[in-house]
């Protein structure tokens, strides 16, 4: 089973788009593949993790479910597989697409070759990647984000809330998508207040080893950083990332959330007010969006990035104690502002 032990997720197997894995991976909510359906909607092959991370692929399925509750499609998701291959992320895709799903979305950049294989192969069918910029055909729509942005202003509120001037990174994987992450942290925090000490990790050298799916990896690491004094921790770590947030809660200290509004999620309720805030990326509003543009008869393709600007990164403003302290959001806003007219250039490493 891949399926590692998660948090508070009881009841995951029986959400309303709970899926039956096949040996390839593919699964469905629907009878579809007769070949005489219009177009079912689209398809979410999820990254690691998988549903009921409480984080970034919970947010694609928000914005599947909000694309089906709108135009009546029949969508479906389907869960990775402990060490698959490219050429199962392909037939993946590929069996999705035969099947009348458009578009089809690789959640994670982990998707790039086969969504460049795939695509080719379908040159009718829309493919989306979450995360990756890299393929570029005209049935191909690259989702991606400026993390940074949302990052710094993390390190701004990191900033602003430590009393040990200590604060912690941790990075689910060591590879530069989660380098952005780390970089704007990094930045904001030293911008804002001089003398704070960021202690910097990474649980994993590659995604199979379990960095993005492995709650342990987080707990233990956040464990670590706040024995070493850190009492504001920043997690872009997928669902290891609640394991950060278990350790922030039992320690008393803060946590950063990424991706969703982790203050929000259910799964998370327990540590609730352990959370300051989230660095939040709008994947949910990505996926609608190209789901919307395939149902109107326009796909998007091409590069299309969320950041502060047109709203696609953000903080989560949901706890009180980040929304209600005034030199908080003073910085941050102030900081905001600075970011999106060009004042203030945020690193991406």
């Amino acid at each position: 089973m891949r399926r590692v032990s998660r948090i508070a997720v009881a009841g995951v197997a029986t959400a309303a788009l709970a899926v039956t894995v096949s040996a390839c991976g593919s699964s469905s909510k629907s009878s579809a593949g007769s070949g005489d359906d219009k177009n079912l909607g689209l398809a979410l092959a999820y990254d690691v993790g998988g549903k009921g991370d409480q984080s970034f692929n919970d947010a694609a399925t928000a914005g599947m479910e909000k694309a089906d509750k709108e135009f009546g499609f029949k969508s479906t998701a389907v869960e990775p597989q402990d060490g698959e291959s490219d050429a199962d992320k392909v037939q993946r895709l590929e069996n999705l697409a035969k099947q009348g799903y458009n578009p089809v979305i690789g959640v994670g950049f982990a998707y790039a070759p086969a969504v460049k294989e795939a695509a080719a192969k379908f040159p009718k069918t829309t493919f989306g990647i979450v995360d990756d910029e890299q393929t570029k055909a005209d049935n191909v729509a690259d989702l991606v984000f400026s993390e940074e942005q949302a990052s710094y202003l993390a390190g701004v509120a990191a900033a602003k809330a430590t009393k040990s001037n200590v604060v912690g990174f941790i990075g689910g994987v060591n590879v530069p998508l989660i380098h952005k992450f780390g970089a704007g942290f990094k930045q904001g925090v030293q911008d804002t207040k001089k003398g704070v000490t960021v202690k910097e990790q990474y649980l994993t050298e590659t995604a199979a080893e379990g960095g993005f799916s492995s709650p342990d990896k987080g707990e233990s690491a956040a464990e670590g950083q706040i024995d070493a004094g850190a009492d504001v921790v920043y997690a872009a770590a997928g669902l290891s990332g609640q394991g950060v947030i278990k350790a922030a809660s039992a320690n008393k200290v803060w946590a950063i959330g990424v991706d969703s509004d982790q203050y929000k999620q259910d799964a998370l309720k327990a540590y609730q007010a352990s959370i300051l805030t989230s660095a939040m990326k709008n994947v949910e509003g990505a996926v609608y969006e190209l789901a919307k543009s395939v149902e109107q008869g326009k796909p998007q393709s091409g590069v299309i990035r969320g950041s502060l600007s047109n709203g696609g990164v953000s903080l989560a403003n949901s706890n009180p104690s980040f929304s209600g302290n005034k030199e908080i959001q003073d910085a941050v806003n102030k900081a905001a502002e600075a970011i999106k007219n060009g004042t203030i250039k945020v690193k991406t490493s």
